[in-house]
């Protein structure tokens, strides 16, 4: 593995910033799971640019590759990941009038608070949500909000008003928002092979005291209901959701609340959301979830499918 990684190293040594670029690199504190082997090797994209140059040179060196954001929503095998991972650490952000244009690699977090700064009100509710903006064009990020105002699913796809591209074919391309193939927890960034580089969203004016309870009141809720990542880390929910009842409540109703394997928890607070209770490792939480769906298949006929990505080698 080590061979591997110095190898990659120096065949993209002409082609990256050599000072972002290192060899056999572990993976698990990029991770919000904290769970995960190394990675051959690992290169930091810092804008758009370096992001497109990254994946081009890794497919004309012949080197798998994989883009990394967050790093919620995936669990790391526990050998780690062979060839290259790129990590999306561009952070672009500007404002125009009601308008923001931000580079994919922007944690959602922080661009709330900069709307808000502005007044700029539509991104509010999904405070307290861990992803980068890569991430939420991905899944279509969304939040059933609590506020009184908010009585619908909102989704990241209701304010994007377009979105940058790079194509396999690595030329670039700009799509409208409704381009995207948006739906729920995807869009048509799973099936293209493009990668997303950057998006802009469309808000409105908004009272920036208003904003900020909203926010407060949505994260009050998320945090009263979701374990916290600083003290339980997690890749989010597990399952996707089964129209009508829900995974989480399945799961919960046959009594697997709290159930562990290894250091692999299922939360005590939120069912579909499996937790590192200290030390777990990919084998444990794969483990777990292959015991979950048996379970729940066998007492209540329903199949959960599988919502985080598995990424490397197990």
């Amino acid at each position: 593995m080590d061979d591997a990684g110095e190898a990659i190293v120096v065949a993209l040594a002409a082609s990256l910033d050599h000072a972002r670029l290192r060899a056999n690199v572990p993976l698990a504190p990029l991770t919000t799971f904290r769970i995960g082997g190394p990675a051959d090797a690992l290169y930091d994209a810092t804008s758009g640019d370096d992001l497109a140059n990254a994946v081009t040179a890794a497919r004309r060196a012949g080197i798998p590759w994989m883009v990394l954001g967050l790093g919620a929503n995936v669990l790391v095998g526990d050998r780690g990941v062979r060839g290259l991972v790129i990590r999306n650490a561009t952070g672009g952000m500007v404002f125009d009038d009601a308008s923001v244009t931000v580079d994919s690699g922007v944690i959602v977090r922080d661009l709330i608070r900069a709307s808000i700064a502005r007044d700029l009100s539509g991104l509010e509710h999904f405070v307290g949500i861990p992803s980068t903006v890569g991430g939420a064009l991905w899944q279509n990020l969304h939040f059933l909000s609590p506020a009184p105002e908010r009585d619908r699913t909102m989704f990241i796809a209701d304010v994007v008003e377009s979105v940058d591209l790079l194509l396999p074919n690595g030329t670039r391309t700009r799509v409208r928002g409704r381009e995207m193939g948006f739906g729920y927890d995807t869009s048509r960034l799973h099936d293209s092979g493009e990668i997303a580089l950057s998006a802009m969203f469309r808000l409105e004016r908004g009272e920036r005291m208003h904003l900020d309870r909203i926010a407060q009141e949505n994260l009050s809720w998320r945090g009263a209901r979701h374990p916290w990542l600083e003290i339980h880390p997690s890749a989010g929910s597990i399952f996707k959701k089964i129209e009508g009842v829900g995974a989480g409540r399945l799961i919960d109703q046959c009594g697997l609340k709290g159930h562990r394997i290894g250091g692999a928890q299922v939360s005590h607070l939120h069912a579909n959301i499996i937790v590192n209770g200290g030390g777990a490792t990919a084998a444990e939480v794969r483990a777990l979830i292959e015991h979950l769906q048996a379970t729940v298949l066998a007492k209540l006929g329903h199949h959960l499918e599988q919502e985080i990505a598995f990424v490397g080698e197990f």
